[in-house]
């Protein structure tokens, strides 16, 4: 029976792991559980004769030492998001199979993000802030639809394909910015691919590209002041893709609406008169963070694992190496 060690605290394995993928861990093989005490060695000996680490938030970096007498576990599986702080690539050349739960994760971010177009669209909050404040219907204010509007979407991850497949009942015409996004895998998500300017013409813009060198800055000043009257921008990924400062200025004005998830820096620290407007959702980085994702979390990674250690079988949730430079 292949030897599994859960490299997580208590804690962070009943927020991962359900009971259902207890009794399967159990069935499946012979299980060491981590303490609280997550220090270097004991990382290392718990590393030490064990062919899979299940890791989450909390786990500390993996030292590629682990692997330097080639004996190391042949699969690290993630139940959280990205694993880039986690290992060093070098494991990966090494044929280490590396799985992360981003992929479930993913699921949870586009919910947030549909329920901030949505939330945004029909002005709920410029709504819930009038009647808090004694008043009633808002003359002067009416709500709009998502339905058949256009959306762009910047980058093609996980949690933009998430978004798309949420947003097929709603017959948007859905346009994509990511240079690494072919026309044929396009057409199989039932969308178009754009130049950014394009992409940023839309009603609707949601931002899902990953923290590289790329797609910092990625949205320029420039380019916010070029969107259009009443567009809503929803920014889930992370903030450095956007000039936040401009943003906020066009919505201080009026002009524009956001919800944001992520911030640059992280936490924020925001002004009064952010802090009261209507037309900005503010959340704590937590559009992945839902009851039922983070218990499915350590089963979804699991079950490629087992696929992969019975069939050869890459899952979804499968790191692949050739994409790293490129991945979130």
């Amino acid at each position: 029976m292949s030897k599994l060690a859960v490299v997580m605290t208590p804690e962070r394995a009943a927020d991962v792991c359900s009971a259902e993928t207890r009794e399967l861990l159990e069935q499946r093989f012979e299980v060491t559980w981590a303490g609280d005490d997550l220090a270097p060695d004991v990382v290392a000996g718990l590393a030490a004769g064990s062919d899979v680490l299940l890791t989450s938030w909390g786990t500390p970096h993996l030292d590629k030492a682990i692997w330097a007498d080639g004996n190391g576990p042949k699969v690290v599986a993630h139940a959280a998001g990205t694993v880039k702080k986690l290992i060093d690539p070098v494991i990966l050349e090494q044929g280490v199979a590396v799985f992360s739960a981003g992929p479930r994760i993913a699921w949870s971010v586009g919910e947030y993000c549909l329920a901030s177009m949505l939330t945004l669209a029909r002005r709920l909050p410029q709504f819930d802030q009038a009647l808090r404040a004694g008043g009633w219907k808002q003359s002067h204010l009416r709500g709009g639809e998502l339905a058949g509007q256009s959306v762009g979407i910047l980058g093609a991850s996980s949690t933009a394909r998430a978004l798309i497949t949420l947003l097929k009942p709603f017959g948007c015409d859905v346009v994509v910015y990511d240079p690494y996004l072919s026309d044929d895998r396009a057409a199989q998500l039932g969308v178009r691919t754009v130049e950014l300017e394009e992409a940023l013409r839309c009603r609707f813009i949601s931002i899902h590209v990953p923290d590289v060198p790329e797609t910092r800055g990625l949205v320029t000043r420039k380019l916010i002041e070029q969107l259009p009257d009443h567009a809503i921008v929803v920014n889930s990924s992370r903030g450095p893709a956007i000039d936040q400062q401009a943003l906020l200025e066009h919505c201080l004005d009026g002009r524009l609406f956001a919800a944001l998830d992520v911030y640059d820096p992280e936490p924020p620290k925001f002004g009064p008169d952010v802090l009261a407007a209507s037309n900005l959702l503010l959340t704590p980085h937590v559009a992945g963070d839902t009851v039922e994702g983070h218990l499915a979390l350590a089963g979804y990674v699991v079950g490629d694992v087992l696929r992969w250690l019975d069939d050869g079988v890459r899952g979804p949730s499968f790191v692949d190496p050739a994409v790293w430079s490129i991945a979130a």
